[in-house]
């Protein structure tokens, strides 16, 4: 929902350092492979009840994500860069709601799991939509500079991650916050399917 306000004070601020790694010869690939291996992190120490440690390796997968975006743009993105952020990212995503089902299943299993099955449902919608757009030749006007067609939403990359932002810091609040931004993720997912059938019906 807010991604598109926040991307333009990032590129300012990621700038510099984007420049700065790529004089020391890192691209954008190893910013992404390394930022998926770190955030990947997440999972063992959630898992764990670390939860500080967690969000910790949450928040370095998130910087690094921005970096890599930013070296991309001015190394010039590619296609191999664009499916790897994606689809790294939607893993990434997946892990920290399982985390929290090791960390108490009793407690976080029906709510973790309703997030996840919400998950499927903007992945999805978010997937398919890019394809179709593609064929196309759309352009997302709002992200022009995505690799891929990049559809909004009332959750986003923004909201995802603070959704996992709260439940690190309020672990035992976990079963209410799930359920809360499944909802919305859900809601999220009849919008683009409402926008896929009205946007790809037969000229």
């Amino acid at each position: 929902m807010i991604d598109s306000y926040l991307i333009p004070p990032q590129e300012r601020l990621l700038s510099h350092p984007a420049r700065w790694l790529r004089a020391l010869g890192v691209s954008a690939n190893m910013l992404t492979l390394t930022g998926f291996v770190i955030g990947l992190g997440a999972l063992p120490a959630i898992a764990l009840g670390n939860f500080g440690l967690g969000l910790a390796f949450i928040a370095i997968n998130r910087i690094m994500d921005g970096l890599d975006g930013a070296v991309a743009r001015q190394a010039g993105p590619t296609d191999r860069g664009a499916f790897l952020d994606i689809a790294l990212d939607f893993f990434f995503y997946a892990a920290i709601p399982f985390a929290f089902v090791l960390a108490d299943p009793t407690a976080n299993g029906v709510a973790g799991s309703l997030l996840l099955f919400s998950f499927i449902g903007t992945s999805s919608s978010f997937l398919a939509f890019a394809v179709i757009a593609k064929q196309r030749g759309l352009t997302a006007l709002k992200m022009p500079k995505k690799g891929i067609y990049y559809l909004g939403g009332i959750t986003e990359g923004a909201e995802t991650i603070a959704l996992f932002v709260l439940i690190c810091l309020f672990p035992a609040s976990f079963p209410a916050i799930a359920t809360l931004f499944a909802a919305l993720a859900f809601l999220t997912t009849a919008i683009r399917w409402w926008w896929g059938w009205t946007s790809f019906g037969e000229a």
